[in-house]
């Protein structure tokens, strides 16, 4: 099973009739925490959300349960920082019921995606925290050494039905229809899973304010360089996939990890050098907020790292694109552009929920000093790529990645490699080849700043 999701098939004859269910998956992380129902048709269902203890009570229509479905879903993983089980029951005949038991306040989002690339009909909750840990605050906090305490385990305490208003709820609505108020029972707990390693899940924590006298500018840490590494795809998006069943999403996080390490060690001109990712494990993260997470810890290089992919296997090489205001570089710029653009589709997007802010993130807001910036960056990390590995094209390519348009930060997009190539999905594979992709990776940012000096900029949480 790989880090990060619970993939589980449910086979074809676990209901009678409606809809056949496919598969169930659970995508724990800190910002987010994600429970897909795949399903062979659409599925109808009602949701209610009880903030007082927090539950998400969901009504499936036109399915009935399986026994292999009640041991399955309720198998949250223990390090979930968001879901503390999972209930599961038959409510009447053909309505299937889950409750959601949540760890803290949350703002749930319930919403279907019709079939897109190997999916078919997904139901998908979404639990947000409604606290989100400030991540520059989080990097600041690292660098100056102050500790971190969980906040993502709220007290599970027995709820009595006096105190249960979702039970209440459930009793009253049993009461009225004539069924059996005790048909949701709790599913077994999950054994606790293994201790993750410390760059598998990045702790789900809300750094304490740091006192008067170990402020940021009290200690002389009011400059980090903060470098914003974007591991591509993730959760739900696996990314293109190798003829051996690598998956990108696995191999550029990797390489993130080991990027990270670099540059947490560096610095500039005695400037200590930071690095954020937009994903620290197995989830998926729409294109805009991963945008938005760059901007929001005032980030001064953006770096999206990914694997190439093609339909026959010849092609090979690194690639380094940029933003393009206008046309792309060349046709297979564009192709590439738009490959990676339909990752919100595949990873899965609450549309109704897009605000006009989300709608505007996605807007060509380029600058020209932006894009000045970035071929510069480009420039000198495909210079140093060239030195551990053959470049699919010469030069720095350019075209309208919507991951890439902070009108504010340098960014570029690598393709490390073509994971479609046999012999390249081993070499993305290998321990010597990411470490030597991620010391070039560096050689360039470091290369980088030696020619364009960061600019003066105060990191002050407030």
């Amino acid at each position: 099973m790989r880090s990060g999701a619970l993939a589980l098939s449910l086979g074809g004859l676990d209901i009678a009739w409606g809809a056949t269910i496919v598969n169930v998956r659970i995508w724990p992380a800190p910002d987010y925490s994600r429970v897909t129902i795949e399903s062979d048709a659409p599925l109808v269902q009602q949701h209610s959300f009880i903030a007082n203890p927090p539950r998400l009570a969901v009504d499936i229509q036109g399915i009935t349960l399986n026994p292999a479905l009640t041991e399955l879903v309720g198998k949250v993983r223990a390090d979930d920082p968001n879901i503390g089980g999972i209930r599961v029951a038959q409510y009447a005949a053909t309505i299937v019921r889950l409750v959601l038991e949540l760890k803290q306040p949350m703002r749930p989002q319930v919403f279907a995606l019709a079939p897109v690339a190997a999916y078919r009909h997904r139901l998908v909750f979404d639990l947000y925290p409604e606290l989100q840990a400030d991540p520059l605050e989080a990097l600041i906090n690292e660098r100056l050494g102050i500790g971190t305490q969980k906040t993502d385990a709220l007290p599970q305490t027995a709820a009595t039905p006096a105190s249960d208003p979702l039970g209440d709820l459930i009793a009253q609505r049993d009461a009225a229809s004539g069924e059996n108020p005790d048909k949701v029972k709790r599913t077994p707990s999950a054994a606790p899973a293994p201790a993750a390693k410390t760059n598998a899940l990045p702790p789900s924590t809300t750094p304490p304010t740091p006192a008067a006298d170990s402020s940021p500018r009290a200690t002389g840490v009011d400059r980090m360089i903060v470098i914003a590494l974007d591991p591509g795809h993730g959760g739900e998006d696996p990314g293109a996939i190798g003829p051996a069943g690598t998956l990108e999403k696995d191999v550029v996080l990797r390489l993130a990890h080991l990027l990270r390490e670099r540059i947490n060690a560096s610095s500039v001109k005695g400037l200590p050098m930071r690095a954020f990712l937009t994903r620290d494990a197995d989830y998926f993260v729409p294109l805009h907020v991963r945008v938005q997470k760059a901007q929001r810890v005032q980030a001064d290089l953006f770096v999206s790292l990914h694997a190439d992919a093609f339909f026959t296997p010849d092609p090979q090489g690194a690639s380094v694109f940029v933003l393009s205001q206008g046309g792309a570089s060349s046709s297979a710029a564009r192709w590439m552009a738009d490959k990676e653009n339909k990752a919100d589709l595949i990873g899965g997007i609450n549309i109704k929920a897009k605000s006009a802010e989300v709608q505007n993130a996605l807007l060509d807001m380029s600058t020209t000093a932006q894009i000045v910036d970035s071929l510069k960056l480009g420039g000198t990390l495909l210079s140093e790529v060239s030195r551990v590995g053959k470049l699919h094209k010469g030069q720095v390519e350019q075209a309208s990645f919507a991951v890439l348009k902070a009108p504010d930060i340098p960014s570029v997009l690598v393709e490390a490699a073509f994971i479609s190539n046999p012999a390249e999905e081993a070499k993305l594979n290998s321990d010597a080849f990411q470490n030597q992709f991620a010391d070039a990776l560096m050689r360039g940012l470091l290369g980088y700043f030696a020619k364009n000096p960061p600019l003066a900029r105060n990191r002050v949480t407030g």
